[in-house]
């Protein structure tokens, strides 16, 4: 079969998303492959349909035994003949997937890096490898936002399988962690995909200055206006954790702490209720994350602020994954900057951490487009903001900046873009700084031409400059400032620069010990489908699918997730042939769930 009848086959949708097709015709022409897609974005897809077409049996490299399980799982739900090679395993199911993999009987096989390198002789002695799939491959780089030492081994797979493909993939790196990717797995014929990161159904909110007390007020209030809405909330530290979910639990919550220094049963235990949907909130450390593939998270909250873009886009991107709306909420506070900075110096690559920590400053403290700076960091640029964020509904005033945006980057351009954000605001306000004068910087055209505007005042408009794309600024070679070719638009007069009109702090002021903060939920918007959803059917949908799961021990999104159960709610199927119809369901669970679900709305609605 091609690849889009084995798309509608075993994943019932119609067409590929941008940039799958083409990833899976380059691995099919046995060729390297760097995948870059946001979280929820398809990537499994693009190694998935590859694997059924080849003769052999796809290795897939993830880094978390629970992760394995849930696309195992997921995997056989679809009908699709897959397994894991894990510690979780006993030796007698070892030998059976071994003996299924020699057989040809299993398209996919997931292992651990350690178990790929300590099973690679045998593997390729025994069984057909049709190519290698690496996933979470930032991993590999110290650059990367969660690099492992084990990764690190993976460059030995191009010695011991010389003929064999290797497709790496990532939700999360940036240019230089990509750079470095490729080294490390010596890839070669390589294609390069980059899909947009955009998740439009993601919302954006960040909360500045909270107290605690507010803080645990907002989210109690945030939960229960939401009853039956998974979410996870992640915190800074193990105590945070527990003291979160305690709180919550004093509020009639049922929530629960997860860490790394928790027992493992009782670790796995709340991991397997929350992906069952017996447990809808957990308070978890950022540092450990939940590694599970729950498509029906539906929001994110961050108690404290992530030690960078890459992890806080990740954590974010473990809500919507079904495509549905979702919202992520950041708490952001100065106690939270002071104790990552700490961990900065803590760390083995303090300058690099450091960097990254600034770019997380950055975004939670914009007045611009927030999904525009996630974007822009991660190499997208876009000249749109998104409606969907909290800066965007309650836009800050704007006035037409090109004037200043062109004085910028013509001071970055005529020092051949050597120098940092720091210099340019010396150059434009006319300084006599050691830098400058060792350079002769106060003899280019540019020197003095922003006397006018303070020092704040560029560094405030730079920073917008950076946030929107028009500058980029490379940390690893002295946070030298180029120009982007979106900025080129505007240094040559080809494009407007709307910026935002900085605002001074004003002054703090003490207020009375009984005055609250007025915490209000926020309004984010929904995307409504065509027709009219039954929110009665969908209620009672939820309950018969968590009923469906719990008979089959796997968890409820396995069995569909929220888009095709706001689907079937809208379009209400009642006869086999209008449950062919729905988007997002294969020929497997249309076979296998077809008649049950058609029979329960056509009772729901008193017609059977």
């Amino acid at each position: 079969m091609d690849p889009k009848t084995l798309l509608k086959k075993y994943f019932g949708y119609d067409s590929f998303r941008p940039g799958q097709e083409e990833v899976i015709l380059h691995i099919l022409a046995h060729k390297d492959a760097l995948v870059l897609m946001p979280t929820g974005g398809g990537k499994s897809i693009c190694y998935q349909i590859p694997a059924l077409m080849l003769s052999g049996t796809c290795l897939v490299v993830s880094p978390l035994l629970s992760l394995m399980r849930d696309q195992v799982e997921a995997l056989k739900a679809l009908g699709i003949p897959a397994a894991a090679l894990n510690s979780t395993n006993n030796p007698a199911e070892d030998y059976q997937i071994r003996r299924r993999c020699m057989e040809g009987e299993l398209k996919l096989l997931y292992l651990s890096p350690e178990r790929l390198l300590a099973e690679a002789s045998m593997l390729l002695q025994n069984l057909q490898v049709s190519f290698v799939a690496i996933d979470e491959a930032h991993c590999i780089s110290q650059w990367g936002h969660d690099f492992r030492p084990e990764y690190t081994e993976l460059g030995r797979l191009r010695d011991m399988m010389p003929d064999v493909a290797i497709m790496a993939l990532t939700a999360t790196a940036d240019k230089i962690t990509r750079k470095d990717i490729i080294k490390q797995l010596r890839l070669r014929e390589l294609g390069e995909f980059v899909s947009s990161f955009d998740r439009p159904n993601l919302s954006l909110t960040v909360k500045r200055g909270f107290r605690q007390r507010d803080k645990l007020s907002f989210i109690v209030n945030f939960i229960k206006a939401r009853p039956f809405d998974p979410g996870i909330i992640y915190c800074l530290s193990r105590k945070s954790t527990e003291q979160v979910a305690e709180a919550l639990r004093r509020q009639g919550i049922n929530a629960a702490p997860y860490h790394a220094g928790m027992e493992p049963f009782e670790r796995n235990r709340t991991q397997e209720m929350f992906k069952r949907d017996d447990l809808l909130v957990v308070c978890a450390t950022i540092a450990f994350g939940m590694g599970i593939d729950k498509s029906n998270v539906r929001w994110i909250i961050h108690y404290n602020m992530p030690k960078s873009l890459e992890s806080y886009y990740q954590e974010i991107g473990r809500a919507g994954r079904d495509g549905a709306p979702a919202e992520t909420i950041l708490f952001y506070s100065l106690s939270d900057v002071i104790q990552l900075k700490k961990f900065c110096e803590e760390s083995g690559e303090p300058d690099v951490a450091f960097n990254k920590l600034h770019r997380m400053q950055e975004y939670a403290e914009a007045s611009v487009c927030r999904r525009r700076i996630l974007l822009n960091y991660f190499g997208e640029e876009t000249a749109d903001d998104c409606g969907n964020c909290d800066v965007c509904q309650d836009p800050p005033e704007r006035f037409d900046g090109s004037r200043f945006v062109q004085m910028a980057l013509s001071a970055a351009k005529r020092t051949q873009e050597k120098v940092g954000v720091n210099t340019i605001v010396e150059i434009l306000r006319g300084m006599n700084s050691p830098t400058i004068m060792r350079h002769q910087y106060n003899l280019l055209p540019t020197y003095g031409v922003g006397r006018e505007l303070s020092v704040e005042t560029w560094q405030d408009y730079l920073l917008q400059m950076y946030q929107m794309g028009f500058l980029d600024v490379i940390y690893n070679e002295n946070n030298r400032a180029v120009v982007t070719p979106l900025g080129a638009e505007v240094l040559y007069g080809r494009r407007q620069a709307m910026l935002c009109l900085r605002r001074p702090e004003p002054p703090r002021e003490k207020k009375p010990k009984k005055k609250r903060l007025n915490l209000i939920i926020p309004t984010l918007p929904i995307f409504k489908p065509q027709e009219e959803e039954d929110a009665e059917l969908f209620d009672a949908l939820r309950l018969m699918r968590k009923d469906m799961a719990d008979k089959e021990g796997v968890p409820p999104y396995i069995i569909f997730n929220d888009k095709v159960l706001h689907a079937i709610a809208t379009q209400k199927p009642e006869t086999i042939d209008d449950f062919r119809e729905i988007t997002g369901i294969g020929e497997y669970k249309k076979r296998r769930y077809g008649k049950q679900i058609t029979d329960f709305i056509s009772k729901f609605y008193g017609h059977g």
